[in-house]
């Protein structure tokens, strides 16, 4: 390929244009945020506009956003909080600031009317069917709130008839992101119950403590005849899934998550990780192999961190491994994997 062509290749113009207007691409998709809301102590309400790359959302599905720290850029999944059929075709994130979250902490502080972000197209499996159901019981907690109010939103555009339950907890009225939205939505619409659930509140609110059965039937008697979707804290995800196994409803259970997956501890750990391409060694710890590559001193592309973006796919030449969500093992040599998600079987060589 002579220079001119590699110069002319769709990325590469992007890097010069980039340079004049970041916002206009040929290829790269990106999105300028255009309003900024801090509505609880610790959230921040996102309004980005995507260039003409952008090819929508379904309700529930999440994107992947990226901006530039100390000059390294870094990239985390976030779920759209609006209706899928905004009209304008802007996109809505609402992101909350964890104590360890480098990039949420960053957009909390720092966003502003103006900032170019890069964005991807829109992915996940968590959404409603195309028929939407009769019944629908939406569950979420914390930040959880964001892919389960666009699917509310989603309904309440289509002019969805049928019975919806919206079920949230948090630890204080303070912490409810888009509180006002929800019970606007409510009171305007006969078909659509608001139930709060305060965990570290004792008065307000409708529920209070933790999900259980009084809860759901409180919220929801008709639970059994609906579909559930469900996106919150670990320990709510790991409660709801719980009950409804129990009670026989695991099928009508959806979920999504946005935790990681929790590795064996340093005492389970044996053998000898290799980094094949960098020629690094180190004893496996247990951790997962893009925590261990990091702790190496090396730096493979990762965005979420939870198996969800595919980022830090490698291939494994040799060895075993096992899938902190599933449990899975592979030892299949030349084996595409997801860092984030994979742990060390005994000794594992890695193609980074």
């Amino acid at each position: 390929m002579s220079l001119f062509e590699a110069m002319a290749a769709p990325h590469q113009i992007d890097r010069y244009l980039e340079l004049v207007n970041p916002m206009a691409t040929v290829r790269d998709l990106r999105a300028e945020v255009t309003g900024v809301r801090r509505t609880t102590a610790d959230t921040v309400t996102l309004t980005l506009r995507p260039t003409r790359q952008w090819r929508g959302f379904e309700a529930g599905q999440f994107v992947q956003v990226g901006v530039v720290i100390d000059g390294v850029r870094h990239t985390r999944c976030y779920s759209p909080a609006c209706s899928q059929h905004r009209p304008d075709g802007r996109i809505e994130l609402t992101i909350k600031a964890h104590p360890q979250g480098m990039v949420s902490r960053y957009l909390h502080a720092e966003a502003r009317v103006g900032l170019v972000v890069s964005l991807s197209q829109a992915d996940g499996v968590f959404r409603m069917p195309a028929t939407r159901p009769e019944k629908i019981l939406l569950i979420s907690g914390g930040s959880g709130i964001t892919p389960v109010l666009s699917m509310l939103r989603t309904l309440v555009d289509e002019g969805h008839e049928g019975e919806i339950t919206f079920l949230h907890y948090a630890d204080t009225e303070r912490d409810v992101a888009h509180r006002d939205e929800l019970v606007e939505i409510a009171d305007g619409h006969a078909n659509v119950r608001l139930v709060l659930a305060y965990t570290g509140q004792a008065e307000g609110g409708d529920l209070h403590g933790f999900f259980g059965q009084e809860h759901l039937e409180a919220a929801a008697p008709w639970h059994g005849e609906a579909q559930t979707y469900l996106c919150g804290p670990p320990g709510l995800m790991r409660g709801v899934r719980e009950h409804y196994d129990r009670i026989g409803l695991g099928a009508r259970l959806h979920s999504e998550e946005f935790a990681a997956p929790v590795a064996a501890g340093d005492e389970d750990a044996t053998g000898l990780l290799t980094f094949t391409s960098s020629g690094v060694t180190a004893r496996n710890s247990g951790a997962s192999l893009l925590e261990q590559a990091e702790a190496a001193g090396l730096t493979p592309e990762f965005g979420c961190r939870m198996g969800i973006c595919f980022s830090c796919t490698a291939v494994k030449t040799s060895g075993c491994t096992r899938n902190l969500r599933t449990g899975e093992t592979d030892t299949d040599p030349d084996q595409p994997i997801q860092l984030c998600i994979s742990a060390a079987v005994g000794d594992v060589s890695v193609d980074i």
